[in-house]
């Protein structure tokens, strides 16, 4: 049995929502550079030479990437050999955001009740996603998640008859009706399978899965290249302005279902795509 006190918890979490809003992960670094030297549109490519200006600007200067600094969204991995002591686990994932968000002076997005919308002052609560695993560590993701994209996602509840064909339908109507709203180039993550809410949450994990990491699906990676190059065909493009550079990736995430249903979600991310993690 390993002992964990949660204040590291908190320390850890305070410090990732910082590093989350002011420095890209380094897959996403690689996808933006990548992006200007194979972007097709002379104004698509000055679109993303100023993002990555800007990603530099906010290294440089401790500005945030982007003055959406996102609700926080906590996936935890946690060891079912841990044992976590010195109080309740999600009081001190919370003050870990409230701490990151008022110490690194990030905007505070969210509100205690989404009727009559008073801010919370601190950006807490966090949505935190919980999973036992085996071992004696903690992974933490901490994935900050702005709502221009967040706005644009999509659940279909599919028939199974629907197939393939109807799961590559979703993705692409989804994509095209969040068109410019979603700050492209966007990340796509993609759910399919399991019931209502496990796909959403499919779909949202999938958008913390790293850029250079294809599915271990056969199909699935099939599917994940297709959609990336139809979506980058449409001509949306780098801040919708057009250009063959609309998604930097499509993660999909797949889990078993119902003999009856085929829940598909897509959980769409703009060009930053923030997500910290740590193993402790």
């Amino acid at each position: 049995m390993r002992i964990v006190d949660v204040s590291v918890i908190t320390d850890n979490i305070k410090e990732m929502c910082i590093e989350a809003n002011h420095f890209l992960s380094k897959d996403m670094e690689d996808a933006l550079l990548s992006a200007v030297n194979t972007e097709k549109s002379p104004l698509g490519c000055q679109i993303l030479k100023q993002l990555q200006e800007n990603m530099q600007i906010a290294g440089e200067d401790m500005i945030p990437i982007c003055q959406d600094t996102g609700m926080a969204v906590i996936f935890m991995e946690i060891g079912q050999d841990v044992h976590f002591e010195g109080g309740a686990l999600e009081e001190a994932i919370n003050e870990g955001v409230r701490r990151g968000y008022v110490d690194g002076y990030l905007r505070k997005s969210v509100v205690a009740d989404p009727i009559y919308r008073e801010n919370t002052k601190d950006n807490t609560p966090a949505i935190i996603h919980y999973e036992m695993v085996p071992g004696d560590k903690v992974k933490i993701t901490v994935a900050p998640k702005g709502f221009g994209s967040e706005n644009m996602s999509r659940v279909f509840m599919l028939k199974p008859a629907d197939g393939i064909e109807g799961v590559k339908n979703a993705i692409l109507t989804a994509v095209r009706d969040a068109g410019p709203n979603a700050c492209p180039p966007m990340v796509v993550g993609v759910g399919v399978g399991g019931t209502f809410e496990k796909c959403a949450l499919l779909a949202k994990k999938a958008l913390t899965r790293p850029l250079d990491e294809r599915s271990s699906i056969p199909y699935v990676r099939e599917l994940e290249e297709e959609m990336l190059s139809k979506i980058n065909a449409s001509g949306i493009g780098p801040g919708g302005l057009g250009g063959s550079t609309t998604a930097l990736a499509v993660n999909v995430n797949t889990y078993p279902t119902h003999i009856a249903g085929l829940p598909v979600a897509i959980n769409i991310c703009c060009h930053v795509n923030r997500h910290a993690v740590r193993v402790l």
